[in-house]
């Protein structure tokens, strides 16, 4: 049955002369007022109420889909377990886990003396912390090394600047000591009454500073013991696995920088490992006696292995431990007293390789389902030869396994319950390959309900993301079951711009190669039509953050081939956006989208920017969403998106657009709430592929 839309008024936005001017190209835009929320100008109260009216027409639009949407969270949240509890770790003489509670929507970081059968410590109730707040959002949480203290970062704005707060777990008390706009990294020195943080720069956010702060100290009084004056890097503060060292990271895309200080010393001097190198990574693991760097060097493209001695970083004295190979790349190293975990990237698979440190002798941890997911869990004991390791797949929910390095047994110790009788033999996931434009091969991980027919017929969601080197693996989703058993596949598209197949996949993906991307993920779209999964009239694309940005290019250079487009927080105005400075986050990207400031930069992104290239001619379906108080893609972006969509497409399809007022870049905190959004983003589908009964 085919969902009748109502005949509702979109909104029309006001338009306002702005012209933009640069390299001698001017260029109109009317819809540059809605930036002026944040700024309490004239237009605030404005940007509001344009906002309100397009979450009155969505609310209209969909009003046939309510019953539906309420059916979907229902469906899915049954599938989730309310009472659970996650694996226990071991650290410093306790055992940590997480649980949470029938009817609420937050959870509790426990706690355990020496023995699982000792009685419970909560450290941190986020259910009552949570209470009568939109949103609520806790990170960072570490104990100090006496087991006395926890220091941790909350947000109830959700623009992630986090108030470091400590709190006294022998008498419950919450100190005074409240530190604001930070990244909420508390880190302990090891006398148990110094933390080391980082501030944000309160207008752009970008983490500018490292301060000491001593316990009963005046916040006024913390110590600057680092400043970063390169505002494309970012920069955090971390510790060793071993606790002997605090790091502090200065990072970009193509450059890093760390210094180091001994644990015991917090009021010594950080020193710098190796000062940063032009267009060179390197990263440092602390082992007994030295040091383990993964660095692309010397033209390691895919990263090799070195080691220093603990009083001489310095480049120089890098000696090889394990060779740049161009059809691996390495992810991560971590270290153990007695053993050493790669975590590489072999053919767009993850892989887990162990070496013992002290036979020399190593081996890889063994997965057989065609497409997954594997990553390292908590592992915070440095004397062990017990690694826990996370495991998922498209068809196998979230497993936790603990691993003997020493005899290779493996002991699940949970898979990640889904109520309602899910069953995996009834699903498949499969790994295809589809041929881009320009020949190379591009990985789709697929999967489906068995019984699905190849005929064209069947709708097809096709998700990617594409940017910044992160890679999309194929794990588990209990919601995206409410898809698969009305008769979708889900596939994602592994598309350059991530780093599935190696760094070059990253390098091909970024900056002046960046349309790699978008026509990746047609290419891969036009593959499943060929191929018979899908057909343009049941063709579905989704993507966030920098993947809206790709949803935005493709709603412009391929509009009929999807039905339909989900743009989630999308990051479509490039060009606007990367010339002000005063934006979150702008610097911290020209290593990857490039400084539109100089000339060649600017007419590259100009000519793939989605909302530079909206034109008076047909698109697909949309719905669009974003968040007030996003600091990631602000708020606007979506919003003048759509206005000049509004204004110049020739269709009659549906466009809408979805501003959550309370919540951010990462959308609800609740243990629930998120489904509501799912949920919408699902009868959208339904309602286009005429499935909703009214």
């Amino acid at each position: 049955m085919k969902y009748t839309w109502p005949d509702a008024q979109a909104p029309v936005a006001e338009k306002k002369d702005h012209l933009r001017t640069i390299h001698n190209d001017t260029v109109p835009d009317p819809y540059y007022w809605m930036y002026d929320y944040f700024g309490k100008g004239p237009d605030s109260q404005n940007v509001v109420t344009h906002l309100e009216a397009e979450n009155a027409y969505l609310e209209t639009m969909m009003k046939g889909t309510e019953t539906l949407q309420k059916d979907l969270f229902e469906e899915m949240k049954g599938r989730i377990k309310e009472q659970d509890e996650s694996v226990p770790y071991f650290k410093n003489g306790y055992y940590y886990y997480v649980r949470t509670e029938e009817g609420q929507e937050y959870y509790k970081y426990c706690r355990k003396k020496g023995s699982l059968d000792a009685e419970e410590e909560v450290i941190l109730d986020v259910d009552a912390m949570a209470k009568d707040k939109a949103y609520f959002a806790v990170t960072g949480m570490t104990i100090s090394p006496d087991n006395k203290l926890v220091a941790y970062g909350e947000d109830e704005v959700s623009r992630r600047q986090y108030t470091i707060k400590i709190k006294n777990l022998e008498t419950g008390e919450t100190y005074e000591d409240a530190v604001l706009n930070t990244e909420g990294d508390p880190v302990w020195a090891a006398d148990s009454k110094t933390i080391f943080y980082t501030a944000k720069n309160p207008t752009t956010l970008l983490s500018e500073r490292i301060y000491r702060h001593e316990l009963g100290s005046n916040i006024t009084d913390d110590v600057l013991v680092y400043t970063e004056t390169d505002p494309s890097n970012y920069i955090g503060v971390g510790k060793s696995k071993n606790g002997k060292w605090i790091w502090i990271y200065s990072y970009a895309t193509v450059s890093s920088e760390i210094r180091y200080l001994d644990a015991n010393d917090p009021s010594g001097a950080f020193k710098v490992f190796q000062p940063r190198m032009k267009e060179v990574l390197y990263d440092v693991e602390a082992l007994s006696d030295r040091f383990v760097i993964r660095t692309n060097a010397d033209g390691a493209e895919n990263f090799k292995l070195m080691e220093a001695p603990l009083e001489q970083t310095e480049k120089e004295n890098w000696k090889e431990i394990r060779a740049h190979d161009k059809d691996i790349l390495i992810e991560n190293v971590v270290g153990f007293a007695d053993f050493m975990v790669i975590e590489q990237r072999k053919a767009g698979l993850n892989e887990l390789v162990v070496q013992n440190l002290n036979t020399g002798n190593e081996h890889s941890i063994a997965f057989d389902e065609p497409a997954y997911d594997v990553g390292l869990a908590q592992n915070p004991e440095f004397d062990t030869k017990v690694l826990r390791y996370n495991y998922t797949s498209m068809i196998t929910p979230n497993s936790t396994y603990d691993y003997d390095m020493e005899s290779k047994d493996r002991t699940l110790m949970k898979q990640t319950e889904v109520l309602g009788g899910y069953d995996k033999s009834e699903y498949q996931t499969e790994r295809l390959m589809a041929t881009a434009r320009d020949g190379v091969k591009v990985p789709i991980s697929i999967v489906y309900k068995k019984g699905f027919k190849k005929d064209g017929s069947a709708p097809v969601l096709q998700y990617a993301y594409g940017s910044y080197g992160y890679s999309m693996d194929a794990s588990f989703s209990s919601s995206r079951i409410s898809l698969l058993d009305r008769g979708y596949a889900f596939a994602i598209a592994h598309i350059r711009g991530g780093q599935e197949m190696g760094r070059q996949w990253y390098l091909n993906g970024k900056m002046m190669n960046k349309m790699n991307t978008f026509t990746d993920f047609v290419d891969c779209g036009q593959f499943l039509i060929n191929e018979g999964w899908t057909s343009k009239e049941h063709l579905y694309a989704n993507g966030g953050s920098a993947g809206g940005l790709l949803m935005g290019v493709v709603a412009n250079i391929a509009p009929d081939q999807y039905n339909g487009i989900i743009a989630d927080v999308p990051f479509v105005d490039v060009v606007n956006t990367m010339l002000d400075e005063s934006i979150p986050l702008t610097t911290n990207e020209y290593d990857e989208w490039g400084n539109p400031n100089e000339k060649e930069a600017y007419n590259y992104m100009k000519s793939y920017s989605p909302y530079e290239n909206i034109e008076a001619k047909d698109y697909p379906n949309m719905l669009v969403t974003t968040g007030l108080h996003d600091s990631q893609v602000q708020y606007f972006e979506p919003a003048k998106w759509v206005a000049k969509l509004r204004e110049l497409k020739t269709d009659d399809n549906v466009l809408l657009l979805k501003t959550n007022m309370d919540f951010g870049h990462g959308g609800a905190s609740g243990r629930f709430d998120y489904l509501k959004e799912i949920a919408l983003k699902y009868a959208f589908l339904e309602a286009l592929e005429g499935n909703v009964e009214q």
